[in-house]
């Protein structure tokens, strides 16, 4: 006897299953110029390498014969797929059917996500569009909600636990409100699309609870976003959000048992760029161009920097060095003169926790005049995120080496130098508890007060404590490994990376920390 009878009703579910929310619902996700997550999915992966999970998930529907006429899928799409050769699980809503907010089976499918990379130990991406549950939806007909029982595992144990053992790349790619929202921040990288919104709730919600009239651009478009630190990059399109995920991947390894993917070396790791010895002006205060110089050391075309408008004083973002993943971490002297924002120090906190979880040595380029100042900096707690960033740098295990390339000032120093870290100075660095300018106003104020040509005196002793620091007296107090031509930034640095290959073998494993301020 043959069962081929129920081979075929499996062949059509699974075919009413890839209609999602059928033509009509799919066609509207185009007029809006959005791909639907199968798509999605198919233009992110290898051709042909994704193979589903739940396809069979759903509620089927049957005529008074008993013969199967419909199957309302679950509108969570997940599965194993290849992202450049390596093994990814990847899963997302299907926004054609309820507007992505999940139906049974489709919730029990985005539960099961971090649950499958958690299992096989591989990189997780999501593809966002959609809301969380909905209040028409909370009560069956006839019945009383009752919500989860008091022992089943909270649904943030495993979005958490993620987190510390694979990376975790997420997309907003339409409108993502509520769980899916909180979802997509959960993650080592997230990306938006230029027309995606991301809202705690809803601008109707808004409006009937505080009474502000807005859109979903005004509330959580990309804009309000890339400066908000909710997201890292912000995508032109659908197309450039999935490569950027790519990319972003192709520096970690698949989890944290495991080194970064070394690739072969295109580059010398012997080049000396020129561009190097003039790029730091004499004039203190005048400004320069840091991610040129980040970009001269590190393999050409390897800098991927993330969260750029957020805490835009340093730089962040993933390198090569002679074919190997590094950190990166830099200061922009464009944005306060390089000064560390509590923006900033967030920012480099989580950057730091990310290099140290995923074993990613670190580069930091140090030009930092001190915390930020002001009222402003007071009132957002900058001392607090700044001493918490500083000991999220002492509490790392991978490799540190720091390039000092200008200004060394304050506390906030010494978030730019991990421990037992290699140390190189240009000529042009400047170290001292404070800025010369700052300090010839605190200590002299009097005397410039009364002096009979106040502005020439104060040039006069900026000049005199700007020589005291010159960066030749800590290098023959070997107060710095080494006191370099700024051409030889390249090389020096990738024999640092061969020396600390044994540093990294010892840092595999889940990566602990303790409290911090």
């Amino acid at each position: 006897m043959s069962w081929e009878k129920e081979a075929e009703e499996i062949r059509k579910r699974r075919s009413l299953a890839r209609e999602q929310g059928g033509e009509e619902a799919v066609g509207r996700q185009h007029e809006k110029g959005r791909l639907t997550i199968r798509e999605r999915i198919e233009k992110l992966t290898d051709r042909e390498s994704f193979r589903e999970l739940g396809e069979g998930a759903g509620v089927p529907h049957f005529d008074d014969e008993g013969n199967l006429i419909g199957f309302e899928p679950g509108n969570y799409i997940l599965g194993f797929a290849k992202v450049n050769g390596r093994l990814v699980a990847v899963g997302g809503e299907d926004f054609t059917m309820k507007g992505g907010s999940p139906n049974p089976a489709g919730l029990r499918k985005s539960v099961y996500a971090e649950e499958l990379a958690l299992t096989y130990k591989v990189p997780l991406i999501r593809l966002h569009e959609g809301g969380g549950g909905s209040v028409a939806g909370s009560a069956k007909k006839g019945g009383r909600p009752m919500g989860d029982p008091v022992f089943s595992t909270p649904r943030f144990r495993s979005i958490t636990q993620v987190l510390g053992e694979v990376p975790v790349a997420t997309a907003a790619l339409g409108p993502v409100a509520g769980m899916p929202a909180a979802r997509l921040v959960a993650s080592h990288f997230s990306v938006m699309a230029e027309n995606a919104q991301v809202l705690i709730a809803g601008p109707k919600v808004v409006a009937r609870a505080l009474g502000e009239d807005l859109t979903k651009e005004e509330l959580g478009g990309a804009e309000v976003h890339a400066r908000s630190g909710v997201i890292d990059n912000v995508a032109s399109d659908e197309e450039d959000a999935l490569k950027q995920i790519a990319q972003f991947l192709s520096y970690l390894p698949d989890n944290v048992w495991q080194l970064p993917p070394d690739i072969a070396p295109e580059d010398d790791p012997g080049r000396m760029e020129e561009s190097l010895i003039d790029i730091v002006p004499r004039e203190r205060r005048k400004p320069f161009a840091m991610r040129k110089i980040v970009k001269a050391v590190v393999d050409k075309g390897s800098f991927f920097e993330m969260t750029k408008k957020y805490g835009p004083s340093l730089i962040t973002g993933l390198a090569r060095l002679d074919g190997k993943s590094v950190g990166v971490i830099a200061n922009d002297c464009k944005f306060y003169a390089g000064a560390m924002t509590a923006q900033a120090t967030q920012k480099l906190r989580r950057f730091v926790d990310m290099c140290n979880t995923f074993n990613l040595p670190v580069l930091s380029f140090v030009d930092e005049p001190g915390f930020m100042i002001g009222s402003a900096s007071e009132q957002s707690a900058t001392i607090r995120h700044g001493t918490a960033a500083i000991a999220a740098v002492m509490q790392s295990r991978v490799p540190w080496a720091s390039v000092i390339v200008h200004k060394v000032f304050g506390v906030a120093g010494a978030a730019h130098f991990g421990p037992d870290g290699f140390v190189l100075s240009w000529p042009s660095a400047a170290t001292g508890a404070l800025p010369v300018e700052g300090g010839v106003a605190v200590a002299f104020a009097r005397q410039i007060a009364e002096a009979e040509d106040p502005e020439a005196l104060r040039q006069e002793l900026e000049e005199k404590l700007a020589a005291g620091q010159s960066p030749f007296p800590r290098a023959e107090g070997f107060s710095v490994h080494e006191l370099i031509d700024p051409r030889e930034t390249r090389p020096r640095l990738c024999e640092w990376l061969d020396w600390a290959a044994p540093r990294r073998e010892t840092a595999k494993g889940p990566y602990l920390a303790t409290m911090r301020p």
